[in-house]
């Protein structure tokens, strides 16, 4: 069987502390059995480890989030990266031309799609592990998990089982219902629907016949090139409900989406994440800071303060998931990220009335690491060193750096760095454009950058 996690979202439904980059599944708030902090996809890798089930995964997953996951997870992670961010249908068509033209997998090999972040108990990855079998059993074309209910939740979709249909432990599916009101979800946990949560399994062989049949490239390289042509539409709409062999397999354990910050904090060990103090008198109240500055709350209950430098949230819990609806006309420039070398977070920017613009960083570059051999040409940037020690790649040429040094980098030269202890610095952009854009990436690793510079050039 192979595993394929979708790894996916705007980071508009967690903000502040979520945006394009750093999506709801990749914030560390919850916390291990190590008492360290740890994010929804750390987490769920871990549980699939315990289930020895890494070996079987791939991520699909957006350009703009695959050096998160690497720095989160492992620099050797297997990933399928989209050309541009979609819907749940091109992205799992991608993914699954990826394993027959690429990998070459089998046909007949089972595929499971799981979002990346669903909050479950381990025995959840044991149901996984029975996937295959229970979908040979069903005789199916597509194989759902479905959740039973614990209350009438109004967030999730159902799907409503033909219980006169079973075959062995699944059941055919008669029909499924979008979100409903709260009265309604209330008559289909009478009539033993299940939540809906995103996991489906299949053979190869089906999807990819599927995607010949409606002249979509089975070939990776070529559907890649026509990404942009694909429906924008999720695998629910476009397959699942136009399937008519459905089987459903009902799982009677703990499963949330922890996608809303209502639902977030019910999870949550602590009141205050951060720097941050609750007068006794709040009840059901959190708070969440990123900030170096202390946040105060003072008789305020089912309340979530949530503060980032990309900005500060303060809702009442039940009304917190329209968040996303504010959100939508924001164009504001990424404040922090976090990348396979560290994380950076912006200071400060500004611009004059020339057209000039300056941008302030505080970076943090973790020991062995590095990022990109890379020229910028409309801009040149200033880096003071503030703590630690490193090489420092300049124009073909290497040179050791420690707390105190200031390196300057014209516009046009090829730099980079490498910390030999964790490295903590200092870095202002400073041109006439300041976008991702203008950053050209010669080379990844330090072994190429070395070799490089030893041999000038």
């Amino acid at each position: 069987m192979k595993l394929i996690l979708l790894s996916g979202g705007s980071g508009k439904r967690l903000w502040p502390l979520s945006n394009e980059s750093r999506s709801k599944q990749f914030l560390k708030v919850l916390r291990n059995q190590n008492l360290q902090m740890e994010s929804m996809m750390q987490r769920v890798w871990s549980q699939l480890k315990s289930a020895d089930l890494t070996g079987s995964v791939y991520v699909a997953t957006s350009k703009s989030q695959s050096e998160i996951i690497q720095s989160q997870l492992d620099s050797s992670i297997r990933l399928i990266v989209e050309p541009e961010r979609r819907d749940t249908f091109p992205a799992i068509a991608l993914a699954c031309t990826y394993l027959h033209s690429v990998v070459k997998t089998d046909a007949n090999e089972t595929v499971c799609i799981l979002p990346v972040d669903p909050y479950v108990e381990n025995q959840f990855f044991s149901v996984l592990k029975e996937l295959e079998t229970m979908q040979a059993l069903s005789d199916c074309e597509i194989l759902l998990i479905g959740v039973k209910p614990d209350h009438p939740s109004e967030k999730y979709g159902y799907i409503v089982p033909d219980e006169g249909s079973s075959k062995g432990p699944c059941m055919r599916v008669n029909r499924f219902i979008e979100k409903p009101g709260k009265h309604r979800a209330q008559m289909l946990m009478e009539e033993n629907a299940l939540w809906n949560c995103g996991i489906f399994a299949f053979k190869l062989g089906y999807m990819v016949s599927l995607l010949q049949h409606r002249g979509i490239p089975v070939q990776y390289e070529k559907l890649r090139s026509a990404y942009s042509t694909l429906p924008k539409t999720s695998f629910d709409y476009e397959i699942v409900e136009k399937t008519s062999k459905l089987a459903v397999y009902p799982y009677n354990g703990s499963w949330k989406d922890l996608g809303s910050w209502e639902t977030l904090t019910e999870e949550l060990d602590t009141s205050v994440l951060g720097k941050g103090t609750l007068s006794e008198s709040c009840r059901n109240t959190h708070v969440i800071n990123e900030l170096d500055i202390p946040i105060k709350v003072i008789g305020l209950s089912n309340i979530v303060v949530a503060a980032s430098p990309d900005g500060i949230l303060v809702a009442d819990k039940s009304a917190s998931t329209k968040i996303k609806e504010l959100m939508d006309d924001d164009d504001q420039r990424l404040m922090y990220e976090e990348r396979r070398w560290g994380w950076y977070r912006v200071l400060d920017y500004a611009h004059d009335l020339g057209g000039n613009e300056r941008l302030t960083k505080k970076i943090i570059v973790h020991a062995g690491k590095n990022p990109s051999y890379q020229i910028h040409y409309k801009r040149k940037e200033v880096w003071m060193i503030l703590s630690g020690e490193g090489l420092f790649a300049l124009n073909n040429r290497l040179n050791r750096v420690s707390a105190g040094d200031v390196l300057q980098i014209p516009a046009g030269a090829g730099h980079s760095i490498k910390a030999t202890t964790n490295l903590e610095m200092i870095e202002v952009q400073l041109g006439s454009e300041l976008v991702e854009e203008d950053t050209i990436r010669l080379f990844m690793t330090w072994d190429q950058i070395e070799e490089y510079c030893l041999g000038r050039g």
